[in-house]
């Protein structure tokens, strides 16, 4: 089974000064001269990390990464202002232009994979091909299981500890109730709301307890990022026209994409992946058995870091790996 490549280095770092009052951290890393590929993380409002960089052989690939806005090193820090789905897709096209990108390859899970896909449906013509992970089409559907009914079937236990943030009259529309403490002015109530939102997601996240996922969800400074921004964008549709994702599909019917999902991911469902590999015929759906939403589960880790393999292989015309 594949394990992330060893810890690189950036050999470059950039500030990217977009609409007011945002400024966003991207580096670079791998190979100069390799097939780019950009990195796209999820939430909205989680970050980049030193592992997002060790799903690409740094021999083929030049791997970009980037803190969208208003989370990880881009700033303000769980900035709501300008933060719409539209403003990121506009995000990515100024990084490709700064950085001399003609065509990238997005690799995105969760969030990541939504704006992959958003992005990919406005601008085909700069997009190589997609690996996505942990399927997230922002459908009502898909709102409602995780944060009103559905998920909460599976972890009562941890449902009972998100949900204790907000009185029993306020629970019939928890989004709304968490947005109302989440953009209030009392920063106590913030971060209690933050912390009960983030750990939620932390902990239904993977198929086994995983400490370590969950301390990084729960860690204060991600937390109020990671709930501001996605309540921030959930109550507003992510900023989408119903079944948008869908129903553009055929715009990159003709890119290549490999989608990998775990079998038991309580966060996004599997029939999101299902739905999305029917609407697109070249798409190559890979069921992870044993796993369940996060990248961090050994299996899953294993069939991206092959996904970007057989991508590269691909697109540089490379011979298999045991030819």
């Amino acid at each position: 089974m594949q394990t992330l490549y060893p810890e690189i280095k950036p050999y470059a770092r950039h500030e990217l000064a977009v609409e007011q009052p945002h400024v966003l951290y991207i580096d670079e890393s791998g190979s100069a001269d390799g097939l780019p590929v950009l990195f796209i993380h999820g939430g909205p409002g989680a970050g980049c990390d030193s592992a997002s960089r060790r799903y690409f052989d740094p021999a083929l690939y030049r791997i970009v990464t980037f803190d969208q806005r208003g989370c990880g090193r881009s700033t303000p820090h769980a900035s709501l202002e300008n933060n719409t789905t539209q403003a990121l897709i506009a995000d990515i096209e100024r990084i490709r232009e700064h950085l001399g990108i003609d065509k990238f390859v997005l690799f995105g899970g969760s969030w990541g994979s939504t704006l992959a896909l958003a992005y990919a449906q406005a601008h085909p013509q700069r997009v190589h091909g997609l690996i996505l992970r942990g399927i997230f089409l922002c459908r009502p559907q898909e709102f409602s299981w995780f944060y009103q009914e559905g998920a909460s079937r599976l972890f009562p236990d941890y449902w009972e500890d998100y949900v204790a943030p907000i009185p029993v009259e306020e629970r019939g529309d928890l989004m709304q109730a968490f947005y109302k403490r989440l953009t209030g002015p009392d920063q106590i109530a913030q971060m209690h709301a933050a912390k009960a939102w983030s750990t939620w997601e932390g902990r239904t996240a993977t198929l086994r307890p995983n400490t370590q996922v969950v301390e990084r969800f729960s860690e204060a400074h991600r937390a109020l990022s990671i709930a501001r921004i996605e309540c921030h964008y959930f109550v507003n549709d992510a900023f989408l026209e119903p079944n948008q994702l869908l129903r553009d599909m055929p715009k990159i019917a003709h890119l290549p994409g490999i989608i990998v999902h775990g079998r038991y991911d309580a966060i996004c469902p599997l029939d999101n992946a299902w739905a999305l590999h029917q609407a697109w015929p070249n798409s190559e759906l890979q069921i992870i058995r044993d796993a369940g939403h996060s990248a961090a589960e050994p299996g899953i880790t294993d069939a991206l870091i092959r996904a970007a393999e057989q991508m590269a292989r691909r697109l540089l015309d490379l011979p298999p790996e045991d030819a």
